[in-house]
Order: structure tokens, then sequence, then C-alpha cells
């Protein structure tokens, strides 16, 4: 399979799965989410879907790029290990903060998330420092996210 086609297949994967999980943020907008007091910095919802929109993308054209182009062996199946821990701790966030309103647990998983994502870009350096670098936009969204999560979780407590 040449790398176009996976950077589509990883892009387009990783893009559904984001939006499912973001499936659950729409029915606590205006509801529980609206009632909230916000942190200083808090953007508009309306950013919050074209930014994870290139996000996601970015993710994805990033694991093709380690899939295709890295050797097999221990190196390659850490790193796409530590992409799918990071993948499934990004996509559980957002039950936990917007369906079971669990501010204090979602700033602990989201602290455990800045983790997996550092580790998976290092491990990534190791193979393609492209796909390292367009992880990089990525745990700058979600160290900002990080801040904006302590904040709703003291704000509300």
């Amino acid at each position: 399979m040449p790398l176009w086609s996976k950077n589509l297949l990883c892009a387009l994967v990783c893009l559904l799965l984001g939006g499912a999980s973001g499936v659950v943020t729409s029915s606590s907008i205006p509801g529980w989410y609206a009632t909230l007091e916000r942190p200083l910095g808090t953007p508009p919802n309306v950013v919050f879907g074209p930014v994870w929109t290139l996000l996601y993308a970015m993710m994805g054209i990033a694991l093709a790029r380690v899939w295709h182009l890295a050797p097999a062996g221990g190196t390659k199946r850490l790193a796409l290990g530590l992409f799918a821990i990071q993948f499934a701790l990004n996509l559980a966030w957002t039950p936990i903060f917007f369906g079971a309103h669990l501010l204090g647990v979602a700033l602990l998983e989201i602290a455990l998330l800045w983790i997996a994502i550092l580790l998976t870009i290092m491990s990534f350096r190791r193979l393609d420092r492209l796909a390292a670098g367009l992880l990089a936009p990525y745990l700058a969204w979600v160290s900002y996210a990080s801040y904006l999560t302590a904040g709703f979780w003291f704000l509300n407590r």
C-alpha cells in the first residue's frame, strides 16, 4: 500500500473515531456545559471542531508515516503501541468530561494523555522526525486543554 493511501486511511480513521467521541459532546453543550463557570481564555465553542479536525488529520498522517516508513521491529511496535494508548486516552476524555461530568477525573485523565502524547512524540522522533513534528501541535493543544480542564474543575467544584 503506498504512503498516500496509508495517509488517507489513517487520517480518516482518526477523524471518524475522534468525531464519534464528539457525539457525546453535542448534547451536553447547550445544557450542562453552558452552565459551567469558564476559565479565562476559554475559546468560543465553534473553535473546537476545526481545531480537532486538523489535529486528527495530522495524527493520522503521523501514524501512517511511522507505519509505512519505519523498519519492522521493537522500536516501531513500541511507537505504534504508544500511539494507540494516547489515542485511546484522547477518545476517553470526552465521555468523562462531557458525558459523565467528572471534571476531576477528566483532569487526571488529560494529564495521563499529555504524558502519553509526549512519549509518543519521543518514540516517533526516533523513527521519523516529520511524524513527530506532526504531533507537536496536538501536544500544544492538549497543554491548553489541560489548563482549561483544570480551570473548569477548580471553578466548578
